[in-house]
């Protein structure tokens, strides 16, 4: 009787995963190369988006600049998000504001915002939403601009830099720290909340720090 076992074990391996150990080589390459031909362009895009809902908030800017590199923000469970804060600046080149990209847990996903504040990073500006897939008809009402006819994202326009809490009745009209939630999306309407009481005042006592702010 023949012994059908192979005298050497890997040998044997090789020759039966030869081809799919060189077609996983190969599309790992082809992965990486692309990433790197697409990586300027996204990012390119991503900037574009940035300056587009930042100069939505603080309209008076023209331009915005780099004014605080990095930002180390704890978002729990030992990580960090790190922010680049951006001074916008009016034609004349004086301050109208600060603006920023804070990223948290939505429903479905991140939710990553561009945050606008005044000069001062006294009153917020507002909010635009970089990127979010929340669901639709519901989270993704966070995404409806004030000029459109949302009711969430103008309660934040002239709201204070303090610390926020959300409701799920009230006068969404008033301007103060209690946010009114969207009905039917009370998580996505809390991970926003969350969002900012996780990244701005930490950002502000970062910018005083580094005397940006007085």
């Amino acid at each position: 009787m023949s012994n059908s076992q192979p005298k050497n074990p890997i040998l044997f391996f090789l020759q039966q995963s030869w081809l799919l150990m060189v077609s996983a080589i190969l599309f790992g390459t082809l992965l990486a190369s692309l990433n790197y031909a697409w990586s300027p362009k996204i990012k390119n895009n991503e900037t574009n988006k940035f300056n587009a809902l930042a100069g939505g908030l603080l309209t008076d800017a023209t331009t915005f600049e780099t004014a605080l590199k990095s930002a180390p923000i704890d978002i729990g469970k030992g990580k960090t998000y790190d922010v680049q804060v951006k001074k916008a600046l009016n034609r004349n080149g004086n301050l109208v504001g600060w603006a920023f990209v804070c990223e948290g847990s939505g429903f479905a996903d991140k939710i990553k915002l561009v945050v606008g504040v005044d000069a001062a990073f006294e009153k917020m500006a507002g909010f635009g939403v970089l990127g979010s897939n929340e669901t639709p008809g519901f989270g993704d009402k966070i995404t409806i601009k004030p000029e459109d006819g949302g009711f969430f994202q103008p309660q934040f326009i002239g709201t204070p830099v303090a610390e926020l809490t959300l409701s799920k009745i009230g006068n969404p009209e008033k301007i103060d720290s209690e946010i009114i939630a969207i009905s039917g999306a009370t998580v996505t309407s809390e991970a926003v909340v969350k969002t900012f009481n996780m990244f701005l005042l930490p950002i502000k006592e970062k910018m005083t720090e580094e005397g940006l702010l007085q």
